[in-house]
C-alpha cells in the first residue's frame, strides 16, 4: 500500500478545459493564437521601449517590466494546456507540479506589486507633477522593481514550503489546467486548515496593501483632476490613468473573486474560467490597452516601421 501511495504521488493528472475529444483541436488553435500573440505583444512591447530613449521615464520602465511579467505568467500557464489538449494522458509530475506553481505565485505576486507601483507613479506624476522628478528618481524606480520581485519570490517560497506538507493518497486528479494551491488542497489527505489561513492571512494581505494603495493613489488623482480648469489637462490626466485603471480593475477583481471567496460558493468549472482570465486573457489585453491609449507608443511603434520601410 505505501508503495502504490508513493506512486501516487509521483504525478498529477490536469483534467483541463473539456473531456470533449472534438473541441481540443480547436481550444488548442485558439489558444495557441492568443500565446503566441500574448508573447509577441508584450515581448514587443518590451523591445519598443528598450529602443526608444524617449520612453526612458519611470512610467515605460513600470510598463517594460509589467509586459515582461505578462508573458512570463502566459509562460508558466499556456505551454503545458497546449500540450495537454495534444495528448490523451494529461500528466504532471509532482515536481513540474511544484515549479508550476513556484512560478506563477511569483509572476502573479510581482504583477500586483508592479500594478501598486504603476499607481504612485500616476499619483505623484499628476498630484505632485514640478516633484516628480525628485521623487521618482531612478534609484527609487529601480528600488520598487526589486523589491516587488522580491515581494514575488518571498510570497511564492512560503506557499512553496507549506505544499511540501501535504499528502496526497486518494486522488491525483487536478481539476484544473494548471497546478494551483486551491484545487491542491482539494485533494490533499493532509488536513488543509493551516494552507487555507496562510493563504487567506498572505495573499489577503497583498491584495489588501496593493488594491488600498491603488485605490487611495487613484482618490487623490481624481480630486487633483477635478480642480484642474483647463479641459485638456483634465483629458490629459485620464488618458494617462485610464488605460492603467482599466488594467487594475481587471486583474485584481478577478484575483480577489478567486482567492478570497470561499471555495465552497465557486465550482470547479467557474474557479478554471476566472484563473483563464487572469492567466491568458489578462496578458494579452495588456499590450493592447497600454498601447492603444498610449501616443508615445504608437508613435514609437510609427518610428521603427518608418526605419524599417
Amino acid at each position: 500500500m505505501e508503495k502504490e501511495n508513493a506512486t501516487l504521488l509521483s504525478e498529477f493528472v490536469l483534467l483541463g478545459l473539456t473531456h470533449q475529444p472534438q473541441w481540443k483541436m480547436p481550444l488548442f488553435l485558439v489558444f495557441l493564437l492568443i500565446y503566441l500573440l500574448t508573447v509577441m505583444g508584450n515581448l514587443g512591447l518590451v523591445a519598443i521601449i528598450w529602443r526608444d530613449p524617449h520612453l526612458y521615464s519611470p512610467m515605460y520602465l513600470f510598463l517594460g517590466n509589467l509586459a515582461f511579467v505578462d508573458a512570463w505568467l502566459s509562460t508558466t500557464v499556456t505551454p503545458k494546456m497546449l500540450v495537454n489538449l495534444l495528448t490523451e494522458k494529461n500528466v504532471i509530475s509532482l515536481t513540474e507540479c511544484k515549479i508550476q506553481f513556484f512560478s506563477f505565485v511569483v509572476s502573479v505576486t510581482t504583477e500586483c506589486f508592479l500594478l501598486t507601483a504603476m499607481a504612485y507613479d500616476r499619483y505623484v506624476a499628476i498630484c505632485k507633477p514640478l516633484l516628480y522628478p525628485v521623487i521618482m528618481t531612478n534609484t527609487l524606480c529601480i528600488r520598487l522593481l526589486v523589491l516587488s520581485l522580491i515581494g514575488g519570490f518571498l510570497h511564492s517560497t512560503l506557499h512553496e514550503c507549506f505544499l511540501f506538507r501535504l499528502t496526497f493518497c486518494n486522488s491525483n486528479i487536478i481539476h484544473h489546467f494548471y497546478c494551483d494551491i486551491m484545487p491542491l488542497l482539494k485533494i490533499s489527505c493532509t488536513e488543509p486548515s493551516l494552507n487555507y489561513l496562510i493563504i487567506f492571512i498572505f495573499s489577503g494581505s497583498i491584495q489588501a496593501f496593493t488594491i488600498g494603495t491603488v485605490l487611495a493613489s487613484y482618490t487623490f488623482v481624481l480630486i487633483t483632476i477635478l480642480k484642474k480648469k483647463s479641459a485638456k489637462g483634465i483629458r490629459k490626466a485620464f488618458s494617462t490613468c485610464g488605460a492603467h485603471l482599466l488594467s487594475v480593475s481587471l486583474y485584481f477583481g478577478s484575483l480577489l473573486f478567486m482567492y478570497l471567496l470561499p471555495s465552497s460558493a465557486q465550482s470547479d468549472d467557474q474557479v478554471m474560467m476566472d484563473s483563464l482570465f487572469y492567466t491568458v486573457i489578462i496578458p494579452l489585453l495588456n499590450p493592447i490597452i497600454y498601447s492603444l491609449r498610449n501616443k508615445q507608443v504608437i508613435d514609437s511603434v510609427t518610428k521603427i516601421f518608418k526605419r524599417n520601410i
